[in-house]
Order: C-alpha cells, then sequence, then structure tokens
C-alpha cells in the first residue's frame, strides 16, 4: 500500500518512478503474547492514513465482534486474520503488511510469541533488517523478550528497537522506562545486537508510534516511525567479499552465453578476474548484463548476468567470487540449526540441504549443544525437537563453497528437506568449518548405522510354509523404504544385527527380537507389526 501523494493525480508516471528507487526496509514486530504486536502494525498503517476506508469499517465493524480493546477500534484485527487468531486474541502464523512513506518502502512482520511458535518467529526474521521488540512496561523484560532478542540476533539482525508498550497504563513514568532500559541492556550484553534504541509509547493511543505525545514530555528520542524511517541499513551490506550463487546459465544463441544469480555480497566490474567454485577454473569479466542495459559495476542485491571473456565451465550452484577473495570450501561445518517440524533431528540420518542455488545430501554427525531460548544456557542431547536451536556438526556428501552467516548471509546459510516428503524441515546458519575428513578414524557403530537408517538393529524370525519368499519380498520392502536390512541363517544374523542391521530369517532363530506369523498376514501387515515394535 502506497502512502498518499499530490503526484498521484499530477504525474502518476514520476511518481510511480519515485516509488521504484525507494529504499525497502523489511522489519518484525517480536515479544511477550498480548505486548501488542498486531495493534502495534495496525497503529502504523492507521496513523500514516495506510488504511483504505472499507477496510477501516470493517475493522470497526469486527472489533464489536471480536476485538479486545473495549469501546476502541481493535487494530490488532488488521493483522491477525485467522480464525483461531481472533477468537484467541493472538497471533499464531507470521503475517506480512506492506506499506511506504514519502521517505520509504516497508515490509512489516507480525511474528508469534508463543514459544510453541519459534519457527514462525525465526521465519518471520530470517528476511528482516530491524526488529521491534515489544514490552509490555507493566511487566519489564520477561522470558520471551529474551528469546526473541537472541533468535534476532542468531539471524543476523544489526538494529534492535525495544518498544516499551503500554506506557499509559503507568502514566508514562520516566522511572520505569528507565528501569527497563537498564534491565534489558544488561542482557543484550550477551548478544550481538549493534545499534539498541528505545522508545515508550502506546499502541493503542498512538503515543510516540508516529505522532510525538505530549504525555511524554521527558522522552527527547525519535518516534518509532523517525526511526523506521530513517535507521541506516546500507552499512549493514557486505560490500568487500564478492559473492554470486549462479541461478541460471542463459544461453539463447551460440553468440551469447551468461551466467545468471543474484548478488550476496561484494561488487564486481567488467575486467575484474573472477574464479568459479568449486571447480577453481579463472576468466576475466566481460559484461555485466541487466534487463534495463550493461552495468559499470553490479552491488550486492542486484540481479545481473555476467558473462565472461573465457570459455570455462560453469553450472547451476557454482559461486562465481573474485580469485584474490575467497570463501572457504569443505564438506564438515558447524552451523547453528533451527528445527520445524514435529519428528527431532536424529544424528546420522541422511537429510537432503540447500545452500544458495546448490544442493546436496548430508547428516548431522554431532549435536555440540543444545540453546535454550530462553536463558541462553547450553546442554547436551541425543536429538533436536519441534521449536528447539542447536549448534550442530554437518557432514555433506560433496564439498561446497560456503561463509560464515555473520559473515554473508547469501553463502552461509541454508535450508533441512526431508528427503521422503521435500518439506523443509529446519534452517541453519553457518557458524565456520568443522574438523577435516579423516580426524575421526573411530569405527562406525552399530547405533550410527542405525540412526543413519532410521531404524532399531534387530533379528526378526518369519515362520511360514513359504517363509523363504515373504523374507524376500520383505527385504524388497525395507529396502525401497530406505531402511537397511539382510536376510540371514540362524548363525550370521547375530553378527548383522551387531553391524547396525535388520537380520530377516527365514524360520526360528534363537535371540529373536521378533517372530512373524506369517502365515495368515499381507506384507502391508507385516510391515506394520515391525513399525509397532519400533523396529523400523
Amino acid at each position: 500500500m502506497s502512502h498518499q501523494s499530490d503526484l498521484i493525480a499530477s504525474d502518476i508516471l514520476e511518481y510511480l518512478k519515485q516509488h521504484e528507487n525507494k529504499q525497502m526496509l523489511r522489519f518484525l514486530t517480536c515479544g511477550n503474547v498480548d505486548d501488542g504486536k498486531s495493534t502495534l502494525i495496525g497503529r502504523l498503517l492507521h496513523d500514516s492514513k495506510m488504511i483504505y476506508e472499507d477496510q477501516l469499517a470493517a475493522i470497526e465493524k469486527d472489533s464489536a465482534k471480536s476485538g479486545t480493546t473495549g469501546e476502541k477500534i481493535d487494530l490488532a484485527l488488521l493483522v491477525d486474520g485467522l480464525a483461531a487468531e481472533r477468537e484467541q486474541g493472538i497471533t499464531i502464523d507470521v503475517a506480512y503488511r506492506y506499506f511506504s512513506t514519502a521517505k520509504r518502502k516497508f515490509i512489516i512482520a507480525d511474528t508469534p510469541g508463543h514459544e510453541q511458535y519459534t519457527r514462525n518467529m525465526a521465519t518471520g526474521a530470517s528476511t528482516c533488517d530491524l526488529a521491534i521488540i515489544l514490552i509490555d512496561a507493566r511487566y519489564g523484560v520477561q522470558t520471551q523478550t529474551k528469546r526473541h532478542s537472541f533468535i534476532a540476533s542468531l539471524l543476523g539482525i544489526k538494529h534492535v528497537v525495544v518498544a516499551v508498550n503500554k506506557m499509559d497504563l503507568l502514566d508514562f513514568s520516566e522511572e520505569r522506562f528507565n528501569e527497563i532500559r537498564e534491565d534489558y541492556l544488561e542482557f543484550a550484553q550477551k548478544l550481538n545486537l549493534d545499534d539498541i534504541r528505545f522508545v515508550p509509547m502506546s499502541a493503542l493511543d498512538g503515543d510516540n508510534v508516529v505522532d510525538r505525545s505530549e504525555r511524554s514530555a521527558w522522552f527527547k528520542g525519535q518516534t518509532l516511525m523517525e526511526i523506521l524511517e530513517t535507521v541506516e541499513i546500507d552499512e549493514d551490506k557486505n560490500l568487500e567479499n564478492f559473492r554470486l550463487p549462479v541461478q541460471y546459465v542463459n544461453r539463447p544463441n551460440l553468440d551469447f552465453r551468461g551466467f545468471c544469480g543474484t548478488v550476496a555480497a561484494g561488487t564486481i566490474k567488467p575486467g575484474e578476474t573472477i574464479m568459479a567454485l568449486p571447480s577453481q577454473k579463472t576468466s576475466k569479466v566481460e559484461s555485466i548484463v541487466t534487463y534495463d542495459g550493461n552495468l559499470d559495476e553490479a552491488f550486492v542485491g542486484q540481479a545481473v548476468t555476467l558473462t565472461l571473456e573465457d570459455e570455462i565451465d560453469i553450472s547451476r550452484g557454482d559461486v562465481i567470487v573474485k580469485a584474490d577473495d575467497l570463501p572457504e570450501v569443505g564438506n564438515k561445518l558447524n552451523a547453528n540449526i533451527v528445527w520445524m517440524t514435529e519428528g527431532a533431528m536424529v544424528p546420522g540420518k541422511p537429510y537432503d540441504l540447500k545452500f544458495a542455488s546448490s544442493a546436496t545430501a548430508g547428516t548431522f554427525t554431532q549435536i555440540h549443544h543444545l540453546i535454550d531460548v530462553n536463558t541462553l544456557e547450553h546442554s547436551a542431547a541425543e536429538q533436536v525437537g519441534l521449536n528447539e536451536i542447536a549448534l550442530v556438526e554437518v557432514s555433506l556428501d560433496k564439498a561446497i563453497p560456503f561463509d560464515t552467516y555473520s559473515k554473508i548471509a547469501g553463502t552461509g546459510a541454508f535450508i533441512i528437506i526431508d528427503r521422503l516428503t521435500n518439506v523443509t524441515i529446519g534452517a541453519g546458519m553457518i557458524v565456520g568449518a568443522a574438523a577435516a575428513d579423516g580426524s575421526n578414524t573411530a569405527p562406525v557403530s552399530a547405533d550410527e548405522k542405525a540412526r543413519r537408517f532410521n531404524q532399531k538393529p534387530a533379528i526378526v524370525a518369519v515362520n511360514a510354509a513359504n517363509a523363504e519368499d515373504i523374507v524376500n519380498a520383505l527385504d524388497r520392502r525395507l529396502y525401497e523404504m530406505g531402511r537397511v536390512s539382510g536376510i540371514a541363517t540362524a548363525e550370521t544374523a547375530q553378527v548383522l544385527k551387531t553391524n547396525g542391521i535388520v537380520a530377516l530369517v527365514a524360520g526360528g532363530a534363537d535371540g529373536a527380537d521378533i517372530s512373524l506369523a506369517a502365515d495368515q498376514e499381507s506384507l502391508d501387515n507385516l510391515i506394520a507389526d515391525l513399525q509397532e515394535q519400533g523396529i523400523i
């Protein structure tokens, strides 16, 4: 939604040109439940004249039915659109809103406050430049305040505005505001937050949101909107280390070969020497092609096509860098991960991982520690559950070029994909390289193999007249399910089990973990029996 301007009526083309060239600021709101995140966004849109008359009329009508602000209009309903959100008066999913002022364009992510929606908050924060952390002035810094501040820091957000909300309930007490400010700054010393600002406000009444409040004459800082319009974010971009993940090789005819992608960091000019990774082939940039014409220089964030002076082999998934400024290349790295699915992350189990424009398979070989998002304390763990954050070691099937996330987010992050469902189940932020291959020479344990194939080593005895045929069918079905089994005799079954494999034996076997009477059972029922016993 765009701001009101006289140019819209007098010179629409000039207005659109100005709007297109405005700087974009992405920010999120987060904090404790009922701190007023959705109300704040509604107030920003309302006081900035960003709500259409029919929207306002609809919200006024809904406020009478679902509102939580008494006779006042409930501006939170502008963003809490899900029925469950309105019924409970909370935010569940990330809601995005778009608006602009004369100075900037904005994308707002309204994120949940509940701990069970940590994954939603991390998703909303992953693309933001600034975080607004709301604190209820009555309660001060809470556990959720610390959790959201930590996640914002983990995801590389440099600018934080601590909005001390509901100050109207405390008569805009300067003493209370300063007390909360000191508490937050003491906690924030543990985090990597470069720019922290504080605003006393009332989202419900609009004090210090867009317009300065007369009720807080002692406050000499900027209002929230003034901060959003003036905060400097250009310096957050890495202009030193050039990285271009190749998304597409453009070959429309025999005379043109270009490598397309969005510049993840740094700058590049024609004539500069580049290297393609992982092949390490070098060449020089011949031209920088865009839809609007060739450029003399490309910057971070621009989508460009590079043509080179030499015909070198570059494919989708490669990374183009400057020859004298290389990222790390390896297949073992340490990363912070946010787990986003009900099924826990188990070390040794294979996953698909996507880095920028490349993809590979890999496993999490070690959990260094879980990070308590509420206290920042570390603890040992054997798995990572839904909404948990952990520092882990990742082992990839192939070497890839990468940077640390704090240095370059575009080449320092990855998503984790379930190999069976193709659903994104986690996100990772690279901390650095792990120990090189060959450093761990310990034998692979049966437990490690079992975790890799998501099964429990066992001896399965199949009793039936046609036991051998059923064993062969079971072996095939388990293979198709991604498990590892082996057909054994009574004498060799224990060897397979000791090595982490499901041993299938036709007939009886001493020490069998499960015996299947398979005469009258279908193959599906036999598989269900194995699942019920926790073997697969």
